[in-house]
């Protein structure tokens, strides 16, 4: 079983992220229309992830951080967002730390929260020109593309699964809803609820990541994504480019770039998400590949290391394991061996 040590507390855990957290992604992509700034404020909640070491397949040279999407956690009621990855990255040989941001709010203002944990890690490891591999899903992936982009001098390499890099069309239709109208309204407070619950269960502390559902909304829509690539081209395919074009640049100011996405989400009849996102990926998408909340050519982020039947969720190895890879291990790769194959790029790399 995989141990988990808070920078400041120790708490034993093991690896969840709830099925309202399919609802809570795209809820809350859709809630960020135009909302007011909020101030980044330091973030010092990662957690440091010990199993017994079984292979050193994945002992990169620098530690992992996993970096969680809208209305994320780290481990909720003893359930990791990144169900049974840690651990296994762990048990793996990797140094593998959880990190834990505000679960709405603008990427960057989550950036600075994730820059403030490394800087944390840094300390507590006694070494101030630690490097990390940063990890990233759904807006994590732009949350850990920022700590690259203002501090590559952190970052080793980035890489991005089902990555909100390019906004999503869900998000769009959100922020369409009137300004101040009840249908905003509505959702706003639906998603403050669910985000302050989660908080609350998870161990946040809102004094230190505050809760903006407006200002994820306004991040998460097609034209927030663009204007993320305006500022921080790292790694993404040009814009204005083809679908075809599945890689972006490979290295960016010394930092590596990867990603890989989900493209399905309805091939498992056991996993609860996939009715939710099936609905989703055929009311917004029209037959473009999308895992139920994003299109795939939206994603692309470095070397792209391709697409698997998965839909948003079965990307962490939601719900509780129970994803297409898992029910049909003969077609594709489960999703934690996709990381672990990852670390062990990683170290083979010399990252």
């Amino acid at each position: 079983m995989a141990r988990k040590w808070n920078v400041r507390l120790q708490h034993a855990a093991t690896p969840m992220r709830a099925v309202a957290l399919s609802c809570g992604l795209l809820a809350a992509a859709a809630l960020a229309v135009h909302a007011p700034p909020a101030h980044a404020t330091a973030g010092d909640s990662a957690t440091r992830v010990e199993a017994r070491v079984t292979s050193d397949t994945a002992k990169t040279k620098y530690p992992i951080v996993l970096v969680h999407g809208l209305l994320g956690f780290d481990n909720l009621l003893g359930v990791d967002y990144f169900y049974d990855i840690p651990g296994r990255l762990a048990a793996a040989g990797a140094k593998v730390y959880v990190a834990q941001v505000s679960g709405t709010n603008t990427s960057e203002i989550r950036g600075e929260q994730l820059l403030q944990e490394l800087k944390t890690i840094r300390a507590l490891e006694q070494n101030p020109t630690l490097k990390f591999n940063l990890i990233g899903h759904s807006q994590g992936s732009p949350t850990v593309r920022y700590v690259a982009a203002v501090a590559p001098d952190m970052v080793a390499s980035v890489t991005s699964v089902g990555g909100a890099n390019g906004g999503s069309k869900v998000a769009d239709l959100l922020a369409k809803l009137p300004e101040g109208g009840i249908g905003q309204t509505l959702v706003v407070k639906a998603v403050g609820l669910l985000t302050g619950l989660i908080g609350f269960l998870s161990g946040k502390d809102p004094s230190q990541l505050p809760e903006v559902p407006l200002n994820a909304l306004a991040s998460l829509t097609t034209a927030g994504g663009a204007a993320f690539d305006a500022k921080f081209p790292q790694g993404r395919p040009a814009p204005g480019s083809s679908c075809d074009v599945k890689s972006g640049a490979a290295v960016a100011n010394g930092v590596r770039y990867y990603s890989w996405s989900g493209v399905s989400t309805s091939f498992n009849l056991f996993d609860p998400s996939d009715t939710a996102l099936s609905t989703l990926g055929s009311l917004f998408f029209f037959g473009e590949a999308n895992d139920g909340l994003l299109a795939v050519c939206t994603t692309r982020l470095g070397t792209h290391l391709g697409d698997y039947r998965q839909n948003h969720l079965d990307e962490v190895n939601q719900a509780f394991g129970n994803t297409y890879g898992s029910q049909f291990p003969y077609y594709e790769k489960k999703p934690p061996e996709l990381f672990r194959e990852q670390a062990a790029r990683l170290k083979s790399a010399g990252l």
